[in-house]
């Protein structure tokens, strides 16, 4: 129901865009959020939107770098990831929640995409 496009190889300082289809749910019911997971590391947020998009949330490490946007239209999720360092290689996650506004934790999310490889060489 969610499926997460868009990773690949990149140098540092280079962007990426990723992209998070959304199907068979009611998108508009839906806050958003990005999630990374690194090897032996714990599922973090990346950022988070609102279902209206009003309202986002982000890690610190990423504040200023990246930005989470909507396309409620077209059920749409994305991620502009600008500046991009090696410490921000992981794989990328989408989800979906059924909340007002935008949530931290990953076991507040109720569907998950399959993950999307994004690997910042330096």
């Amino acid at each position: 129901q969610l499926q997460a496009s868009g990773g690949g190889l990149v140098q540092a300082g280079g962007s990426l865009r990723l992209s998070c289809a959304a199907s068979g749910l009611s998108f508009r019911s839906y806050s958003m959020g990005w999630f990374r997971q690194a090897p032996g590391k714990e599922r973090e947020l990346v950022a988070a939107i609102s279902l209206s998009g009003s309202r986002m949330s982000y890690a610190e490490s990423v504040k200023g770098r990246f930005t989470i946007s909507r396309d409620n239209g077209k059920s749409m999720v994305y991620l502009q990831m600008n500046s991009l360092k090696p410490e921000d290689t992981a794989v990328y996650y989408c989800a979906a929640a059924l909340s007002v506004q935008p949530l931290l934790r990953p076991d507040s999310y109720d569907y998950w995409g399959q993950g999307t490889q994004v690997t910042v060489s330096s």
